[in-house]
């Protein structure tokens, strides 16, 4: 639980929620909870019911507050900008309640410009295209009380994470009306039954900040402190979070503190100067999305977007962040060309100023939140994204492998015959798998685009498709790391993810399809369930290989291994479509060693070959150890075998 370490004192004066330290604490840059202070807040003050509405308005001239219940007249309700320089405009208005629609009418200082602005500190907005703020209060009776005290067990890195990935516009709909969204408090039900059904451990929603175009899928946000209210209230988005808590199921949001639209009514040229976005267009604009890009280096800028970060674990209690296109602010250049960027001080790439930003976030988190993680999605080699600030780290939990995601996917596109030319493409990862935390992710970015869902991406014959698709998620849920999958991939969907029409619900009335999804569910559980494939993911003591040489038949093995030297679990890996017989592999210990999971069971839609069961290792030394195992290896399959805890040989 976050803590407040703030005093109460008393505020300035009556039209003012801003005490003295409030006020050292902006002008420091070291406020990140703003949200409990800017925006709008229903109060009553002195038996007067209203909403004290406050706003960072610097170069403005003027302020009011317009809406239905002044006619939107700019005249009818001014505010009052402090006089200490802190850019705040701020007033109390009597009458106003929860529910008015309201916009801040700036008047700025400079070349006349008069606007209607969206509150940056919006709690919530209304269903776009209509773009006004509402005034609200965030009470809500919270049952999640057992989750919230002992969830560091299940957030912590040495946890099991498999991660569900859902846009919940397009995960499902109405049933009576397709093109219906369901609610937040209708999907909870249904989405807490299904993630229990399949073993997941968390759920990641795309971004859920109201966001003005829903083709975005949430990337490109303008309300950061509103739920979107396409799928109802503050309150129904909290419910939808209570209800998972209550299950047992953590909650990560996408977020995205990189860039924001354009839209007149939002963030940029907010008064009538680049108040939020970086002023020179070779740092302040994003070419490959056509948005703005912050300020990182003025303060009030990192307060707004870390305040807006504990904002979501504070009032809606989620259990992390995964924060979007990280690599497009660490450098000056990305997606530039020469010519658009402008290089730092030292005449690099570096964005320095977004650095010491991710920094602040990450220790801010940390220090009020130990027990949630913040992930970033980072995809170039930049070092030590997972690791603490003090080792000179940009001290996030953990980092998606996008390397790992690239390599395994350009593998599994390949034709069965020439996959022994590559082999190396699966090997390479384990190199580097341990400089990092990290989080395999097979995430929404691999099937769209023209990019086909992943069991198109698959090789041969249907048959065949099935069956990759079912060893590459073997393979993944066999590597170290951490494991997200996006919805749909569970039971594969043809057709790539389309954010209009729900998921393809009906290919589970086919038995392919069914053992895919039953797959997913026991890997989950065995996943879930077995120390020796989550309890050392990030530790290089966790992963043993046993061959990785025999690219000529397309065979990997290696071991996973837990803190417990009995914690030990083999797989075998055979990525043609041929099986192998009295196939050896060397293993570390005598005994019977139980054949666990087999992806290429007839439950799942295989052939049907294996080991019945399990084997006995038998004396016979191989890769460097004194027993072996002599397995029957299924065509484009997968196992995992267990020993009977046998001490090592």
């Amino acid at each position: 639980m976050g803590v407040n370490n703030n005093k109460v004192e008393k505020p300035l004066s009556r039209n003012s929620s801003l005490t003295e330290k409030d006020i050292y604490l902006i002008k420091k840059g070291s406020h990140f909870r703003l949200y409990d202070l800017l925006g709008s807040h229903p109060k009553i003050i002195d038996g007067d019911i209203g909403t004290y509405f406050s706003v960072w308005a610097p170069n403005a001239e003027m302020v009011s507050v317009i809406g239905d219940f002044n006619a939107w007249n700019p005249e009818s309700n001014p505010i009052s900008l402090r006089r200490d320089e802190s850019g705040i405009w701020e007033g109390f208005i009597a009458g106003i309640e929860p529910g008015a629609v309201y916009k801040y009418y700036i008047v700025s200082k400079y070349e006349n410009y008069k606007i209607a602005k969206a509150d940056p500190f919006s709690f919530y907005l209304e269903t776009p295209p209509k773009t006004g703020s509402i005034v609200w209060d965030l009470n809500y009776e919270w049952r999640d009380d057992k989750w919230m005290k002992n969830r560091q067990t299940s957030n912590s890195l040495n946890a099991p994470w498999s991660v569900y990935e859902v846009h919940l516009g397009s995960w499902m709909r109405n049933p009576q009306e397709v093109d219906k969204f369901l609610t937040y408090r209708e999907l909870a039900p249904l989405l807490v039954e299904y993630i229990n059904k399949l073993g997941f451990t968390h759920v990641e929603f795309l971004p859920s900040m109201e966001h003005p175009f829903y083709g975005s899928w949430g990337y490109q946000i303008l309300g950061y402190f509103a739920p979107t209210s396409r799928y109802g209230t503050p309150q129904d988005f909290m419910y939808l979070v209570d209800y998972l808590h209550q299950n047992r199921i953590g909650v990560i949001l996408d977020w995205v503190p990189s860039h924001f639209p354009g839209d007149e009514y939002g963030l940029v040229y907010f008064d009538g100067t680049h108040l939020f976005e970086h002023p020179d267009p070779r740092r302040g604009h994003h070419p490959e999305w056509n948005s703005n890009v912050f300020n990182y280096g003025k303060k009030e800028v990192r307060e707004y977007l870390i305040s807006n970060a504990l904002f979501w674990l504070d009032k809606y209690h989620v259990d992390g962040i995964r924060v979007d296109a990280v690599a497009s602010m660490l450098y000056l250049d990305y997606g530039r060309k020469d010519g658009e960027w402008i290089p730092n001080e030292y005449g690099g790439n570096e964005n320095m100023e977004a650095i010491e930003f991710l920094k602040m976030l990450n220790e801010a988190i940390y220090a009020r939140y130990q027990d949630v993680q913040t992930i970033a999605e980072e995809s170039t080699d930049w070092p030590l994204v997972s690791k603490p600030t003090h080792v000179g780290g940009l001290g996030f939990g953990m980092k998606w492998n996008m390397g790992w995601m690239h390599d395994t996917l350009s593998y599994f596109t390949k034709e069965p015959y020439y996959r022994k030319y590559h082999q190396n493409q699966l090997t390479f990862g384990i190199s580097y798998a341990f400089s990092e935390n990290f989080v395999l992710s097979l995430s929404h970015d691999e099937v769209v685009y023209g990019k086909g869902s992943l069991l198109r991406k698959m090789q041969g014959d249907n048959w065949q498709g099935f069956a990759n698709l079912r060893a590459l998620y073997g393979y993944m849920f066999g590597h170290p790391g951490k494991k997200l999958l996006f919805m749909g991939d569970e039971f594969g969907q043809w057709n790539e993810w389309y954010h209009e029409v729900e998921l393809d619900w009906n290919l589970l009335d086919n038995p392919m399809h069914q053992g895919v999804q039953k797959w997913i569910s026991d890997l989950n559980y065995f996943y879930r369930n077995e120390p020796a494939v989550f309890e050392l993911d990030f530790s290089a003591e966790g992963f043993e290989w046993i061959d990785f040489r025999d690219s000529e038949q397309s065979i990997v093995s290696f071991i996973r291994k837990g803190r417990s030297t009995n914690c030990i679990i083999v797989v075998v890996c055979n990525f043609t479509p041929v099986p192998r017989y009295n196939y050896l592999v060397g293993v570390p210990r005598g005994g019977f060693w139980g054949e666990v999971l087999n992806s290429d069971a007839l439950i799942y839609g295989g052939s049907g070959h294996g080991n019945l069961g399990g084997v006995r290792a038998t004396p016979i030394p191989i890769h460097g150890r004194l027993h072996s195992i002599s397995l029957t290896l299924p065509p484009l399959g997968v196992l995992f075998f267990k020993s009977e805890g046998n001490p090592p040989a």
